[in-house]
């Protein structure tokens, strides 16, 4: 079966919250109508000169509309290798965190959880406003008032979204509860029972409000429900909600068991999201419903599991949403944020979102429309055979463009660099699994999945050249072993523990929802990791990154994603579980750090020529900064520790996690 099933645009009717009201907003009563045939997209105008166009790095990834583009251009392909150590700065274990840096400040997470300010230039200290409880791990978001006269930093502390002022670094009061403002309010539930809501989601900053993305609050059947929360930056009032899992009466709520409305947890952003600040839109991609791997409480599509959600800025308001996988059973949450182009397509200048995901595909809509710049198909995949589990018949296929990630694992890709013996237990294991390639459900007798669920694209991992309609993509190629169990069988109170190699989520509590008989499967978590050698079952590539032209739907090049160390002379295997975000800039270049070599490059972003590299004192795993201050071009990375996957890998004590800071060297003479 083909055509777009999963498309579907909303009229949708909310009633915003009054300042300092504490009832949440239900955004309810939306009309979806199917969309078999889209319309086509209204004729769109070019991007707003300028609008690409800044010198500091406001927001986590950029700007609120995730980018991770500057386009500063001092240093660029002729001079990138004059490219030195500017200044560094001691982080602790902050080495995932996205610095922001606004007129001449930059801001980091460091000293045992305080944020810092620091001179841009210099490196040398402003203030420090200390903390207590952590710190969401991947960055924090600025504000900045339309007469410019207040600038406060939003970040969230223990679970509770906080507000400082960026000048000084003292706590605004004045902010919900002197400062601070609980992220489980709204939740339309008993909130003695829900735990506290730390994210490392810094939300998106649209005019005077911050979008906040709730977490699962677990990894269990009976998690948290993960609704959108808009609150008042000046005030902290709860503004709007949007429930990521429908209440009773709510369009997609027949996607769901009736018996569990207002009990089911996840379909969480815990990732990132954008926002169109030309249209007030802002794109959420939601993840997949607890429990991750089994779903026979959760019967049904599971709207908007696994969706691309466009919504009002404003209300809250459902414009339109598409959903990549239903009823997810694989984990294959959307991992990183949309991506905003204006490109020629069909002779037409079209603004678009593109969303890469942990399947190595990339699903490319007209932004205002949600129709999709080329087909996509539902097509028949593998079904389970797992008691009272349903899988879905079909799931959506992109035509266009072409996969980034390998999507398969077979005997002929078995990792050459372990040992023979290590080798036939995987070919062992791959011939007594179910491996029916891509969306092969988990099984009782064991399943192969790949990408497995930290492989193809994850937070941070795409970058965008929005002058001329290019998206590069850093992938992870890992698969993962898939066996459910029943919960007295695995590790935690009364289990035996999960196979080697292997972590395993917390032991279940059966979800209130389910039925008589459920049994609460559970799948320890085997990334097939050799522990003889620390490398991937899979052989290399390990990662890759990947240039698309968007205007034509294709990959300009392809290029392995860095080395591994242990293995040198050896090259072309791509970082072993890499977490390094790209970031492009204006002046032709594109930068990526790697963790199993520690290196930090730019390349040739038309080529994916390496033009500059340097070796790093530790893993390099969040996203670069670029900015300008007192006239120069700097870029600043965080880095700390071996990396993900790192046991076993042998590499060298990492030195201290710490902010380094480059820019061009004096020309020589």
């Amino acid at each position: 079966m083909s055509g777009i099933t999963t498309i579907r645009r909303a009229a949708r009717r909310g009633t915003s919250l009054r300042s300092g009201a504490l009832a949440p907003l239900v955004v309810t009563v939306c009309v979806l109508v199917g969309c078999s045939s889209p319309p086509p997209p209204p004729a769109a105008a070019k991007a707003t000169p300028g609008q690409f166009d800044f010198e500091g790095w406001d927001q986590n990834g950029g700007g609120v509309d995730s980018s991770q583009y500057s386009s500063l251009k001092e240093i660029d392909k002729t001079n990138v290798s004059r490219l030195t150590v500017a200044w560094t700065y001691p982080s602790d274990e902050a080495y995932l965190f996205n610095p922001l840096i606004v007129d001449g400040t930059m801001y980091v997470l460091a000293k045992k959880r305080s944020i810092v300010a620091l001179d841009a230039v210099t490196g040398q200290e402003k203030w420090v406003h200390t903390n207590e409880g952590a710190v969401g791990a991947r960055g924090m978001s600025y504000w900045r008032s339309a007469d410019g006269s207040e600038e406060r930093l939003l970040y969230v502390n223990a679970g509770f979204l906080t507000e400082i002022d960026a000048k000084t670094g003292n706590t605004i009061e004045s902010f919900g509860d002197h400062g601070r403002v609980d992220l489980r309010v709204g939740l339309d539930m008993d909130l003695d029972n829900v735990r506290l809501q730390p994210t490392s989601n810094p939300g998106r900053v649209f005019q005077d409000l911050i979008i906040m993305s709730l977490p699962a609050g677990g990894a269990g059947y009976a998690s948290s429900p993960a609704d959108i929360h808009a609150y008042n930056v000046r005030t902290g009032a709860l503004t709007w909600v949007f429930h990521t899992v429908p209440h009773a009466g709510e369009p997609g709520a027949e996607t769901w068991p009736a018996a569990g409305l207002g009990k089911y947890g996840g379909v969480h952003n815990w990732s990132e999201s954008t926002v169109d600040v030309e249209t007030g839109t802002i794109y959420i991609p939601t993840g997949t419903a607890r429990y991750d791997f089994y779903g026979a409480n959760r019967l049904g599509n599971n709207l908007y599991g696994n969706s691309l959600l466009a919504l009002d800025a404003r209300s809250g308001k459902l414009l339109w949403y598409f959903q990549a996988i239903h009823h997810d059973l694989w984990d294959y949450d959307f991992p990183t944020a949309p991506k905003l182009l204006t490109v020629q397509h069909d002779g037409a200048t079209v603004p678009i979102v593109a969303q890469p995901s942990k399947q190595g595909f990339v699903y490319v809509f007209n932004r205002i429309t949600g129709a999709p710049l080329w087909p996509i198909e539902e097509r028949p995949v593998p079904q389970t055979d797992v008691p009272g589990e349903k899988s879905s018949p079909t799931q959506p296929f992109p035509t266009a463009p072409p996969p980034f990630a390998r999507q398969s694992f077979t005997e002929k890709d078995i990792n050459p660099y372990i040992s023979e013996e290590d080798q036939a237990k995987v070919r062992d294991l791959l011939k007594n699994s179910r491996n029916e390639g891509l969306y092969t459900p988990p099984s009782l007798q064991g399943t192969i999945q790949m990408p497995g669920h930290n492989g193809g694209a994850n937070w941070g991992s795409s970058a965008v050249d929005p002058r001329n309609g290019r998206l590069f993509v850093v992938s992870k190629e890992l698969p993962v072993y898939t066996k459910l169990r029943a919960p007295e069988s695995v590790g935690g109170p009364g289990g035996g523990g999960p196979p080697a190699g292997a972590g395993n989520r917390p032991p279940p509590l059966p979800p209130p929802n389910a039925g008589e008989g459920f049994v609460p499967y559970v799948a320890p978590v085997d990334f097939m990791i050799q522990p003889s050698t620390g490398l991937s079952a899979i052989g290399p590539p390990w990662s890759q990154i990947t240039a698309y032209d968007l205007n034509k739907g294709t990959i300009l090049w392809q290029i392995p994603d860095g080395e591994v160390s242990k293995l040198a002379p050896v090259t072309g295997t791509g970082s072993h579980a890499p977490r390094g975000g790209p970031v492009a800039t204006g002046g032709g270049l594109l930068f990526v750090g790697t963790s199993s070599d520690r290196t930090f490059r730019a390349y040739d972003s038309d080529t994916g020529k390496v033009l500059w590299s340097r070796e790093l004192p530790a893993a390099q795993e969040g996203v670069p900064a670029v900015y300008s201050a007192g006239g120069r071009e700097y870029v600043a990375i965080a880095v700390g520790g071996n990396g993900l996957f790192s046991q076993n890998l042998k590499q060298p004590e990492p030195g201290p996690a710490q902010y380094i800071v480059f820019a061009l060297s004096a020309t020589p003479k």
